[in-house]
C-alpha cells in the first residue's frame, strides 16, 4: 500500500470554445471568482481562465482552455462524465434550480442519492454538471469506520421506477432568486465521476498510484446494472470534503471518451508542495507509470500521467497560489503572464478577445 496519500482535488481542466460565455455562466450566473486569467502555457493563444473560491483554495478550482475551433467532445471510458459542485443543503439546491430555470437552463432533479440530493445541468459547451448538497453523507448505509466494505443495493424509491417523477420535476424554490445569497455559495467541487471499462483495475490504481480509499461501493442509480464505486481521503473514521473521485463500470465497454468542447481535459491531484511532488513522480515511476517530468504553472507545479483506461491526470502543489503576481484583493482583474511569455506580451493581448467586467 502507498505511504503516500493525496488529499484530494487541487483543480479540474475542462474546454470551452468562447471565453466570453464560460465567463459569463461560471462567473456571473454560478457566482464562482475569477481568480486568473492568463494564457495556455503550451498554448498562448488561448485563454486559461481560472475559477475558484477564496484565493483559488485547493479543490475549488474550475480552469478552462478557450479553443473556439474544438470538435464537440463526449463521455465515455476514460473520461469524465459529470463534475458535482457542493452547496449546503436542499433549500439552498431549490434556489440554485430556480435561478438556473429563470436563466434558461435546463435542470433535472432534486434527486435523492441517499449520501445527498442532487440536480444535474449542463453549461454551454455541454459539460455536464451536478449541484450536490454536503449530506448527509457516506455513513448512511454503512459504519463510519468500515465504509466501502461492501456492494450496497440502493433501495427502490432512489431508482427511476420508484421516483415521483412529477413531483421532482415540480420541486423548485418559490420565488425568483436574483442574488446568490450565502447558503448558496457553492464551496468547491464534490466529486467528480467519470467512467472506466475496468472497476477492479481502477481500484488497484487508485488506491495504489494515489493513496485514495474505497468508500462506497453500490450501483448507478439511474441505471441499475450499472455498478458505482467511490474513492476518497479517508482516515478510516472520516472522509475528507473535495477528495471524492467515483466510476462507473462499463465492463469491457469500447466506448471511448473524445476529447473536445464540453469535456474535461484533466483532473489535477495535490500535493503539499514541490518535495513532497518529487516523492509521487518516483512513487509513479516505481510503479511503471510513464509520468513527466515537473511543468512550471506559475501558480503550482505539475506532473502529468494516465490512469489505465487513459484519464489524463495531474498532481499540482498547493503552492506558491494565485496571489504569486497579483494583489489578493484583484485576483482575476488583469491578464497575467508568466516571466517567459511576457516578451510577446503585445501578441498575445492582440490575438485574445477582451473579456467583459463583472456587471
Amino acid at each position: 500500500m502507498n505511504d503516500l496519500a493525496t488529499s484530494g482535488f487541487h483543480h479540474i481542466t475542462m474546454v470551452s470554445t468562447d471565453a466570453t460565455r464560460t465567463l459569463r455562466f461560471y462567473r456571473d450566473l454560478l457566482g464562482m471568482d475569477l481568480v486568473k486569467k492568463t494564457v495556455n502555457f503550451d498554448d498562448p493563444s488561448a485563454y486559461h481562465l481560472y475559477f475558484g473560491r477564496g484565493l483559488g483554495d485547493p479543490g475549488t478550482i474550475l480552469t478552462f482552455f478557450e479553443w473556439p475551433r474544438s470538435r464537440r467532445g463526449h463521455w465515455g471510458v476514460g473520461g469524465v462524465h459529470h463534475l458535482a459542485l457542493g452547496v449546503a443543503d436542499a433549500d439552498a439546491q431549490l434556489k440554485w434550480k430556480r435561478r438556473l430555470t429563470d436563466a434558461g437552463v435546463a435542470v433535472s432533479g432534486p434527486l435523492d442519492r441517499g449520501y445527498f440530493s442532487s440536480i444535474y445541468f449542463a453549461d454551454p459547451d455541454g459539460q455536464v454538471l451536478e449541484i450536490a448538497t454536503h449530506g448527509p453523507g457516506y455513513d448512511i448505509d454503512e459504519p463510519a469506520d468500515a465504509l466501502g466494505q461492501r456492494l450496497v443495493t440502493p433501495p427502490a424509491e432512489r431508482l427511476p421506477e420508484g421516483r415521483d417523477a412529477g413531483g421532482i420535476a415540480e420541486a423548485s424554490w418559490p420565488e425568483p432568486v436574483d442574488t446568490i445569497t450565502d447558503d448558496m455559495v457553492l464551496s468547491g467541487i464534490h466529486h467528480i465521476t467519470g467512467i472506466t471499462d475496468d472497476l477492479e483495475r481502477a481500484h488497484d490504481f487508485y488506491t495504489e498510484a494515489l493513496g485514495l480509499r474505497l468508500v462506497k461501493r453500490t450501483l448507478n442509480q439511474d441505471d441499475a446494472k450499472t455498478e458505482h464505486w467511490f474513492w476518497a481521503h479517508y482516515d478510516g473514521s472520516e472522509v475528507s470534503p473535495r477528495s471524492s473521485y467515483t466510476l462507473f463500470g462499463w465492463p469491457g465497454s469500447s466506448y471511448i471518451a473524445r476529447p473536445g468542447a464540453g469535456q474535461t481535459h484533466h483532473i489535477a491531484f495535490r500535493a503539499r508542495d514541490a518535495d513532497e511532488q518529487l516523492a509521487w513522480q518516483d512513487h509513479l515511476r516505481s510503479l511503471g507509470v510513464d509520468v513527466t517530468p515537473v511543468q512550471e504553472r506559475s501558480y503550482f507545479q505539475s506532473i502529468y500521467f494516465r490512469a489505465p483506461d487513459g484519464q489524463l491526470l495531474e498532481i499540482a502543489t498547493d503552492g506558491p497560489g494565485f496571489a504569486l503576481d497579483e494583489p489578493s484583493d484583484g485576483l482575476g482583474r488583469d491578464l497575467m503572464l508568466p516571466p517567459w511569455l511576457e516578451v510577446s506580451r503585445s501578441a498575445i493581448e492582440t490575438s485574445l478577445t477582451k473579456l467583459p467586467t463583472r456587471g
